[in-house]
């Protein structure tokens, strides 16, 4: 209501289911993507400090963001880090000149995603880039990922099998908790298996590593993350608010994520986007019947980020740790459901399909001409083969 304290809205709208749906969203969240996010980071040559120094500044800066704009619109709205963004890190060839470049390449994506806010031309664009090439290119980042637990099979048979158990068991019972439930499962296997635990750091560290700017890293890494932010992360996020009833102005939040992914970007952060399946939990009639006072969910789900944040270090030293093997496996297997639904609207239009497969293959290839990526190049293949069979369905 216009005029009232902010305690006053707090006090009337809280309530424990709210706050327990927040703090589920939380946990699915972070416990569905961390591991592909150190990885990503870590593929792109971010030491294990540098990558512990980007956790904690996504956790800190999704969980303020997340209470600032609940607090601000009332509306249950909660941002995430870009996971399909850092799949396209562990598949782009690593940037000559070191993560400094990446991080170079982190500050022009989330300046392209505040010009988006600013200029609506910007995400008509976006908008106007297939649905059948985006999905082709997303599946194409993350399908040499999730080879992942298939190819770990012939090291680790036993822990590989236990996680995808755990992960088909627990999804029969709730989907959203599938994933989650794998990576404790992962978590518990690799407790066994870890090289020094007296090494284990509950430290802080928030690194500062200055950017650095080169046209590979805007064409490789920097324009491809974009796509896959706005096209992967924010337009289904918008989409689910508007499905809930929920119409914030785009302009505002894309303004806003952009400059937070500015932000974190230099202490190692990815870019910072909508959340979708996260939203969701928050948005729908389980945070609470009444709409008006789901936004306490999304306001929980960012406290509780700030709380996980305070483990970061501690995550991240258990990552650098643990068996590769097993890490990877259980990030490929949280991006299963991200291939599905990238295939999925890859085939959906039968007129389209050679040029998406052939932008599928090209991303998925680990092509490098020039220092750039294949999922630009595909994207871009992609593209032309669809124009060309535009033109000629015209002349004909």
């Amino acid at each position: 209501m216009a005029g009232e304290s902010l305690w006053t809205a707090i006090r009337r709208d809280s309530s424990w289911q709210a706050a327990s749906s927040g703090g589920l969203a939380a946990f699915v969240g972070f416990g569905s993507s961390f591991a592909i996010i150190l990885h990503g980071v870590t593929a792109a040559g971010a030491s294990p400090v540098q990558a512990a120094s980007g956790l904690f500044a996504l956790l800190v800066m999704t969980g303020l963001f997340s209470i600032g704009v609940s607090l601000a619109l009332r509306i249950p709205l909660i941002v995430a880090w870009s996971t399909p963004g850092a799949a396209l890190l562990v598949t782009s060839p690593a940037l000559h000149g070191g993560f400094s470049y990446t991080v170079g390449a982190f500050v022009i994506c989330g300046l392209l995603i505040m010009v988006t806010g600013f200029w609506p031309v910007m995400g008509r664009v976006v908008g106007a880039i297939p649905r059948s090439l985006a999905s082709a290119m997303l599946g194409g980042i993350v399908f040499s990922l999730c080879l992942a637990p298939v190819l770990g099979l012939r090291h680790k048979p036993a822990f590989i099998i236990l996680i995808l158990l755990t992960w088909v068991i627990v999804g029969r019972v709730k989907r959203t908790l599938a994933v989650p439930a794998a990576v404790v499962m992962a978590v518990v296997l690799a407790s066994f298996d870890l090289h020094d635990a007296a090494a284990l750091s509950f430290s802080l560290p928030l690194t500062w590593i200055t950017p650095h700017f080169s046209a590979s890293a805007l064409i490789s890494v920097a324009v491809p993350l974009f796509v896959v932010t706005m096209a992967g992360q924010n337009i289904p996020g918008f989409a689910v608010l508007n499905i809930h009833g929920y119409r914030p102005k785009h302009g505002f939040i894309l303004i806003s994520t952009g400059l937070a992914s500015v932000l974190v970007a230099p202490f190692g952060g990815i870019p910072i986007n909508l959340a979708a399946i996260t939203a969701a939990m928050c948005a729908d009639a389980e945070a609470h019947p009444d709409t008006g006072r789901r936004w306490w969910a999304s306001a929980v789900a960012g406290g509780t980020y700030l709380v996980i944040g305070l483990f970061s270090g501690l995550i991240t030293t258990f990552i650098a740790l643990s068996s590769p093997i097993l890490i990877a496996a259980v990030a490929g297997i949280a991006l299963f459901g991200a291939l599905a639904s990238s295939l999925a609207g890859a085939v959906a239009e039968p007129s389209e399909r050679d040029a998406a497969m052939v932008t599928f293959l090209m991303a998925a290839s680990g092509l490098n001409i020039f220092g750039i990526g294949g999922a630009f190049w595909g994207l871009l293949a992609g593209g032309a083969i669809l124009a060309f069979q535009r033109v000629r369905h015209k002349m004909s």
